[in-house]
């Protein structure tokens, strides 16, 4: 028996109930499939090379090696995660740097008609800043994706030097959401056998101390769990991943998203999209590319968000270098592509705070190379 005949008995009957009101109710009997946008089909590529719907536009914001638009700023090297917070009357975009040593990240920081007012660092010399994300109290997660990575928070608005949060765990990290309800920060593991963890800080909003926990459950894709904490954080001598009897494994654990009691996060290894249930403590598979019938729209599974109509945003590391949505109703289908870019992978998907512009990263750009990332804003008619 294949792999997709055998996950596609192993799913069969079993339906994920997703909490919260964007996905209640959402009985799955199989993971999301393809289907039509709600968006419409993608039109020609536009002169930036990004295939759209109709009534979207693109705009460059940054090249790497370049001053960023309307600044003096020299834009880092292989734009990564990224997120967007409020600024007054405008908003900042951050965007991390998956460069060895000298990796970091920046920050633009617009004004309330779209146009650049600034850009400046936030963090600097630390190692393949990956991915990460945003706190409710309106920070940066910096992800270090090496072994023994640290999780770095730093400071959009600027004016205030990165800590680095050795609390939360040193392993090859990838990506963070948190969870305000149970005051909780999910993390990401980017090792073939990684691990999904959770911290718990000893006072939500001080990220100085704490727990961290990694799930515990089977080798199946559906079901409950439950939480052990690892006995040593700092992951030396022993791993972090291999301290818990137990642990489930993940593929190669990517972006990771919250939202209304679910959080959301992505294997690349194996192609999938998960959805943890915090309110029930279960896991189940939003998406898988061996269960889809026909061809998979979407591979190369890497960063993630979401929007406030409850659609995800997938990015891919290769596949057709697109990124898909997947709505409540388990519908997957393309977004965007970028053309002329097989080299590059897409990085960094954000919305501004209004949801009416998102952001995100070729971090290779058309040459293939970390010196020819490129940094993207897209407008159009966003569901609410």
């Amino acid at each position: 028996m294949d792999r997709r005949t055998l996950l596609r008995a192993g799913v069969a009957g079993g339906a994920a109930a997703f909490s919260g009101s964007l996905w209640a109710g959402a009985a799955l009997g199989a993971p999301a499939q393809p289907g039509a946008s709600p968006y419409g089909p993608l039109q020609p590529a536009d002169a930036r090379g990004i295939q759209l719907p109709a009534g979207f536009t693109s705009r460059i914001i940054a090249r790497s090696r370049q001053a960023v638009t309307g600044t003096s700023y020299v834009w880092h090297d292989a734009p990564d995660g990224g997120a967007c917070f409020a600024a007054g009357t405008g908003w900042i975009y951050v965007s991390n740097s998956e460069v060895s040593t000298t990796g970091g990240a920046s920050a633009v920081r617009f004004n309330s008609d779209g146009s650049v007012a600034s850009a400046y660092r936030i963090l600097s010399n630390t190692n393949r800043n990956c991915a990460g994300g945003a706190t409710p109290w309106g920070t940066w997660l910096s992800c270090e994706e090496v072994s023994l990575g640290y999780v770095y928070e730093t400071y959009p608005q600027g004016g205030k030097a990165a800590v680095r949060r050795a609390a939360m765990g040193r392993f090859n990290h990838e990506a963070a959401a948190c969870d305000p309800d149970r005051r909780v920060i999910y993390l990401t593991e980017d090792e073939s056998s990684g691990c999904f963890y959770r911290f718990r800080p000893t006072t939500w909003g001080d990220l100085s101390a704490g727990t961290l926990e990694v799930l515990v459950a089977g080798t199946a894709t559906s079901g409950p769990v439950t939480w052990a904490r690892v006995p040593d954080p700092d992951g030396s001598p022993t791993t972090t991943r291999t301290q818990v009897s137990g642990a489930k494994k993940f593929n190669g654990g990517e972006g990771a998203w919250y939202a209304d009691g679910t959080c959301w996060f992505t294997t690349k290894g194996d192609n999938r999209v998960w959805a943890y249930d915090a309110v029930n403590q279960r896991i189940d598979l939003v998406y898988d590319d061996s269960l889809v019938s026909g061809t998979a729209p979407l591979t190369g599974v890497d960063n993630i968000t979401g929007a406030r109509s409850g659609d995800l945003f997938v990015a891919e590391d290769g596949g057709n270098m697109e990124i898909n949505i997947i709505t409540p109703d388990e519908v997957v289908a393309p977004f965007l592509r970028i053309t002329g870019q097989s080299s590059s992978e897409i990085c960094g998907p954000a919305f501004s705070p209004d949801g009416t512009r998102f952001y995100f990263s070729s971090q290779r750009g058309t040459s293939g190379s970390s010196s020819g990332g490129i940094t993207y804003e897209v407008r159009g008619p966003f569901r609410s």
